[in-house]
């Protein structure tokens, strides 16, 4: 098997390994990352040779921007609070507490490596998270501040690890260089970010097709990265930044095309790069094992001790700021008050990823005067023992967990708020639809028409929100409609199946059959 059968291998189980997960209740990130391993133990199965310093640039931009793309900035201001204590705090107080360990039990090594150690294993993995998050039924609020910890945290540690590296390579080391560094970082990625994203939505709204929108939106990812990193700023913020502002930017954009090309580009999309990282996490063993050698069940104790502070020190992190915080979140939202069985699930949650795999490889091998990076060996393999245990034990175990605490969504409260949007929207639509007869001297029953297919829809969409006329309205035509659509399908279909014939026809325009095509897919636009 060659390298480019083993990539495709990876993209095939990515794509198998959804259905399966959905099924067994489990993240397809653990699975692809089982599945990883077990082809790193393949003798035939070669290594994928990805240069380190290439993972961070090609993986993280496109998964960052496509988590992202599910949030807005107004989720992240309601929440700013956890996600920062979290993402700033709890990341420092890991990366140095993990560094302590290390120190003790290496005490020849210097500090700085131990503090690349630290900052390699302090941030949770916002993907394999908030993907099982999702599905389990959590409240909204408790996935809003998982995802926002998991996409703001790699930031923070990233900016650790390149100060510790620096340290160590070069031997000189100064607090206030490291904070002036960390204030640039921050700056100069947030000017970046907010540039692009406004350069992004002026463009997006200028380009006439959703081809071009999207082909678009997957650059910018990578512009952002990439102009941070070479002015010395957080690729990451800068790409976190741009994505946040393109997302509420972009909902002016009325292009239904856009939507639909969009949302089925960046799911796939993400479902591939994730389930290629996490594959390539699991046949990183491979290297780890060829790495450490005979010597690794050496290796295992000081790997057991990380583990325990990077598992026990989230917990009590956690309960600690839920304690001090209990009062004030109750008041703010007396529905769902944050509770410690919240924090239980949270802290279960806290799963190693791509970042930590990312920034162990991308340890340099020397130093400025030639010598062997101190520890790399030991750094490699705690690292992967932190990421395989958090995300083969606490992966599969995190729904059965979520079951023993009883934590879910208050599905009646969601219901509510869906029903006030539906109303919200038919009374805009009715209201405009008023304006437009006025303007237009629309012939009355043209308008009433027009009004009952609306309300109509309305009903269909959420029947129990609609009001008795419309909704019986509804009851009634329900079988008819279901004729209707079946006919409607099987007459479209056949003006599908005669729009590909003419596509094999000789002097008949390709690109015209299948934007015909494409309009007979997506159905009536109005």
């Amino acid at each position: 098997m060659d390298q480019l059968a083993l990539l495709f291998a990876l993209l095939f189980a990515a794509i198998l390994a959804e259905p399966v997960a959905r099924r067994i209740g489990v993240a397809s990130a653990v699975l692809m990352t089982l599945f990883g391993c077990v082809l790193a133990l393949i003798p035939a199965v070669p290594r994928i040779d990805v240069p380190p310093d290439l993972i961070l640039p090609l993986v993280l931009p496109p998964l960052l921007y496509a988590a992202a793309r599910r949030t807005s900035w107004r989720q992240f201001a309601e929440n700013w609070g956890p996600i920062a204590l979290r993402a700033v705090g709890l990341v420092v107080v890991t990366a140095a507490a993990v560094a302590a360990v290390f120190h003790a039990w290496y005490p020849g090594l210097p500090v700085a490596a131990a503090v690349v150690l630290g900052a390699i294993v302090a941030p949770p993995d916002p993907v394999a998270a908030t993907a099982l998050a999702s599905r389990l039924g959590l409240p909204r609020r408790l996935v809003v501040v998982l995802g926002g910890e998991g996409l703001f945290n790699d930031a923070t540690a990233i900016v650790i690890y390149s100060v510790a590296v620096q340290a160590v390579v070069t031997g000189r080391f100064s607090s206030i260089d490291a904070m002036g560094e960390f204030v640039v970082s921050a700056v100069v990625a947030v000017v970046v970010g907010f540039a692009l994203g406004m350069l992004g939505s002026r463009l997006t709204d200028y380009l006439a097709e959703a081809s071009w929108q999207v082909a678009l939106s997957l650059l910018l990812p990578f512009a952002a990265y990439g102009f941070a990193e070479a002015w010395h700023g957080s690729g990451v913020l800068a790409v976190l930044v741009c994505a946040l502002y393109l997302t509420d930017a972009v909902t002016e954009i009325g292009d239904r095309d856009y939507r639909l090309v969009g949302d089925a580009f960046w799911e796939i999309t993400e479902m591939l790069l994730s389930g290629f990282a996490f594959g390539l996490i699991g046949l990183e063993l491979g290297v780890v094992l060829a790495t450490t050698g005979t010597g690794w069940p050496k290796l295992l104790g000081v790997a057991g001790a990380v583990i325990a502070v990077v598992v026990t020190l989230r917990l009590i992190w956690l309960l600690s700021t839920w304690a001090m915080g209990r009062s004030r979140w109750r008041e703010q939202d007396a529905d769902e008050p944050y509770t410690w069985r919240e924090t239980i699930v949270t802290w279960w949650a806290g799963m190693r990823g791509v970042a930590t795999v990312a920034l162990a490889l991308a340890i340099p091998l020397v130093t400025d005067v030639g010598a062997a990076f101190p520890g790399r060996t030991e750094i490699l393999f705690v690292a992967f023992a932190v990421v395989l245990f958090t995300l083969l034990l606490q992966g599969p175990t995190l729904p059965l967990v979520v079951r023993l605490t009883g934590v879910h969504a208050n599905t009646q409260r969601e219901r509510e708020f869906e029903r006030q949007l539906w109303d919200r929207v038919v009374h805009a639509q009715l209201a405009r639809l008023e304006q437009i007869a006025e303007s237009e001297h629309l012939p009355d029953e043209v308008y009433e028409r027009l009004r009952d297919q609306f309300r109509h829809r309305f009903a269909r969409a959420d029947p129990e929100a609609a009001d008795e006329d419309a909704r019986s309205r509804w009851t009634r035509d329900r079988e008819v409609s279901a004729k209707l659509r079946m006919i409607r399908g099987e007459v479209i279909e056949a003006g599908r199946r005669e729009a590909q014939a003419a596509r094999r026809e000789p002097g008949i325009p390709v690109d015209l059959v299948d934007r015909v095509t494409r309009r007979l897919d997506l159905g009536p636009t109005r």
